[in-house]
C-alpha cells in the first residue's frame, strides 16, 4: 500500500479560488515580517501592498508607518511624514514584542525618519534587513526629501542584507545617467555595494532598451547573478516594487537563502502584475492583483523552484 501519511503543508497548497492560507497548527508561531514604509491611501503601494504580500505568503505582517499619502492610482496629492520620534516608538514596541525573522523598508520621506530607524536598527535587532530605496513613486511624484539621500546612503545601507533600487534610484545614488545595458547596471550595482549592504539588486523592470525581458541584476562580494522574466505590456505596475521587496522579506522570514528568496518573489510579482490585466483597479497606473499568487499558476512556479 502506498503511504498514506498526510504530507507537509507548503504555501499555495490551497486550490484556486480558496484565498486564505491554512491556519498553523496549535502552537506553532508563524514567521514574523515587518514593513517600515509609507501608507497609500489608494492600497495598491507602500504599507497596504506589503501587508498584502505577507499575508499571501502565509507570513504574519507588523507595519510601522512613516508617512501618510493621500494618493491614488494617477498621482500623490500630498504627504504628510510622522513625526520621527513616534516612528521610533512604533518601531521600538513591535521589536520589543514580536520575534521579527526580517524586515524592510520603504517610503522613509525624511533624513531625521532615516537616522531614527537606522540608529534603532543598528543595535542589531534583525540582520535580514531589506532596504528599497523608495525615493519617487510610480507615478513619478517625489516621496524623499533630497537632504535624506546622503543620509540613507551613510546610515542606512550599511545595515542592509539586500538593497534593492530600480534603474532610476541606482542612477541618483550612484551620480550617473540611468543604465543602458545589463552591464552598466551590474557596474552601478558594484558601486553601490562599495557603501556597505550586503548584496544589491538592481531593477530592470522598467528599462527602455530590452523589450522581450525584465531582468534584475544581483551583485554581491561573492559575484553576480541575473533573474530574468517575460516583460508584460501592461500598465498595470503600481506597487511593483515594494511588492518585490516585500516577497523577498517574506521569502527569508520564511527561512530561504537570499538568491531563492528573490527567485520566488519574482515570480511573484509576475503572476501578481499578470493578474491584474483585465480587470485593472482605478483609472490610471493600475495596482498588482496580490491574490494572484495564491493560483496555480504560481504554485507551479514555486514547485520548480524546490
Amino acid at each position: 500500500m502506498g503511504d498514506s501519511r498526510t504530507p507537509p503543508a507548503r504555501h499555495y497548497e490551497k486550490e484556486p479560488g480558496e484565498l486564505t492560507q491554512p491556519s498553523p497548527p496549535v502552537g506553532a508561531v508563524p514567521p514574523v515580517a515587518l514593513t517600515i514604509a509609507g501608507s497609500d491611501s489608494s492600497g495598491g503601494a507602500g504599507i497596504q501592498a506589503d501587508l498584502k504580500t505577507f499575508t499571501v505568503h502565509g507570513v504574519y505582517g507588523a507595519s510601522v508607518i512613516t508617512a501618510l499619502t493621500a494618493q491614488n492610482t494617477q498621482g500623490v496629492r500630498g504627504v504628510h511624514a510622522v513625526p520621527a520620534e513616534f516612528v521610533a516608538l512604533q518601531l521600538e514596541a513591535v521589536l520589543a514584542d514580536l520575534d521579527v525573522k526580517a524586515l524592510k523598508t520603504g517610503m522613509l520621506a525624511t533624513a531625521e525618519i532615516i537616522e531614527t530607524v537606522s540608529c534603532t536598527l543598528s543595535s542589531g535587532a534583525c540582520h535580514q534587513l531589506v532596504v528599497d530605496p523608495v525615493m519617487v513613486a510610480t507615478s513619478g511624484d517625489p516621496l524623499l526629501e533630497p537632504a535624506a539621500i546622503s543620509v540613507m546612503r551613510n546610515q542606512l545601507f550599511p545595515l542592509a542584507r539586500l538593497l534593492t533600487p530600480n534603474l532610476e534610484e541606482a542612477a541618483v545614488l550612484c551620480d550617473r545617467p540611468v543604465a543602458a545595458s545589463r552591464r552598466e547596471m551590474e557596474d552601478q550595482g558594484r558601486q553601490l555595494l562599495d557603501l556597505g549592504p550586503q548584496a544589491v539588486l538592481v531593477k530592470g523592470g522598467h528599462c527602455a532598451w530590452d523589450e522581450s525581458e525584465a531582468a534584475d541584476i544581483l551583485v554581491s562580494a561573492s559575484g553576480s547573478e541575473v533573474f530574468t522574466a517575460p516583460r508584460l505590456d501592461t500598465p498595470g505596475t503600481h506597487g511593483s516594487g515594494c511588492s518585490l521587496s516585500a516577497a523577498v522579506v517574506a521569502h527569508l522570514a520564511m527561512g530561504h537563502g537570499l538568491s531563492r528568496a528573490i527567485r520566488l518573489a519574482k515570480a511573484f510579482v509576475g503572476v501578481a502584475i499578470a493578474g491584474a490585466q483585465g480587470r485593472p483597479v482605478g483609472r490610471g497606473r493600475a495596482p498588482l492583483d496580490h491574490l494572484a499568487g495564491l493560483n496555480a499558476d504560481f504554485r507551479a512556479v514555486e514547485d520548480d523552484e524546490s
